[in-house]
This record gives C-alpha cells, structure tokens and sequence, in this order.
C-alpha cells in the first residue's frame, strides 16, 4: 500500500457504488514487486521494444552466413522477440529464443524488451545472468557464510519458473560442475515445456566446444534462434554520443 496515495490514503481499497475495489495504487505495488523478484536490474528495467534502436543495424553489411543486411537480421529478431512475448501470455509452452551475436549488439537489450513487457503483464519472469547464477550456486557451498538459500533454492528457482532469461552465456571457463548445473537447469526447463530465453556470444558452431553436447542438444531443442551483428559495439556507439 502507498500512505501518499491520493485516493485510498494508505487503506489499499476505495469504494465505488458502495463497494470496496483494490486501489490502482496495488496494482502498481504489484507490478513493483514482480519487477524485484525477476532480479532484472534497475538500469535495464526502461527497456522496451519501442525504445529498440534498428539504426545501430548497417543496411549495408551482409551476414555471411544468411546473405541478409544486419538490419534485417536485427529486424527479424525484434519480431521474433515481440511474437514470443504476444504468444506466452496465451500459451506458457512456446518454444524459446536463443539470441546470438558479439558483444555490443543488442542481444540482453532485446531480452530485457521481452522481460519488461511481460512483468507488466502480470507474468512471472526470472532473469539471471548466467556467471551470477553460477558464483551465487558455489557461495551456498561456504559453510563459514550465513546465506539464506540453499543451492537446491536456486537450482530449482531456474528450472521451475515460468519464463527464464539466461543472460551472457558466454565464452566462460565451463567446468564439468558448471555444464551439470547448466544441463540440470536446461534438461528440466526441456522435459516440461517451459521457455528459456538465451542470450550468448558463442556462436552456434561453437555450442557445443563450450557447454558440452548434452546441454547444447536441450538448447536447439528448446530454442530457435536468431543472429543480431552490428560493425560496432553499439555501447561504445552510445558512450560516444
């Protein structure tokens, strides 16, 4: 409840025709409250598809591999973010998104797009910034800390919530811990249908080099994707502005 709202005055409710309504105010605590489970951080909680920029995307540079302008790559990819988004407020099952590309061009932003359309739409969304996840996994193992969750707390978390962002899984040092985790999480999400989204800067060649076979298998199962290519990191593009 908000004690400054003008109209119910801190109770949560107002009355219209005799009846007692929640207060819009709720609704927006509520929308609050989903944005600080979802762990999405402060800074990129402004991102929208209306806020995502094709400019930064040459019509003049072709992607090797598709034949096609990184404008229309990138283009491509905004659609497939925004029919992802319309499609999993009616179905939880859809397919997910796996969003490649170097760093700099777009792929958390795009992701971000997706998270902060749904949030506002009352889903549940976690995003986790995959080596985050993985130091916030191994911390449980300190005995000598005091930490309120468990590793079976977090594990769980990921596979089990309604729609999953991996951010920047990328060119890490992947132990054979870290590909278990990984495919736990990814296995699960797999066998009951549920969305992941990914964003990495490993190509899609090299997969499987980086998280073993097991894990990439579950990903193109899961995950269709999409390539974003820009001729420059488009935050060195934006600092320089």
């Amino acid at each position: 409840m908000n004690s400054n709202c003008n109209f119910c005055h801190g109770r949560g409710i107002i009355f219209e025709s005799n009846l007692a309504v929640p207060c819009s105010c709720m609704q927006q605590k509520a929308i609050l409250n989903r944005f600080k489970q979802s762990r999405l951080p402060k800074r990129m909680q402004n991102h929208t598809f209306e806020n995502f920029n094709l400019s930064f995307y040459s019509r003049n540079c072709l992607d090797p591999v598709k034949k096609i302008s990184y404008y229309e790559s990138a283009q491509i990819a905004l659609q497939a973010a925004k029919d992802f988004s319309a499609s999993f407020k009616k179905n939880k099952n859809s397919d997910g998104l796996l969003f490649t590309g170097q760093v700099g061009s777009g792929k958390t932003f795009l992701a971000c797009c997706i998270a902060n359309y749904l949030l506002k739409e009352n889903e549940t969304v976690l995003f986790a910034v995959v080596p985050d996840l993985l130091d916030q996994i191994r911390s449980t193992y300190d005995s000598s800390r005091h930490i309120e969750y468990t590793e079976k707390d977090l594990v769980d978390t990921a596979r089990e919530v309604p729609l999953l962002i991996l951010d920047d899984l990328g060119a890490h040092n992947y132990t054979d811990w870290t590909k278990n985790k990984l495919y736990s999480i990814l296995n699960y999400r797999l066998n009951y249908c549920l969305p992941t989204i990914i964003t990495t800067n490993i190509s899609l060649e090299e997969l499987e080099e980086y998280l073993g076979e097991r894990s990439t298998s579950r990903i193109f199962q899961m995950c269709r994707p999409y390539r974003l290519l820009v001729d420059m990191d488009i935050r060195i593009v934006l600092r320089q502005k």
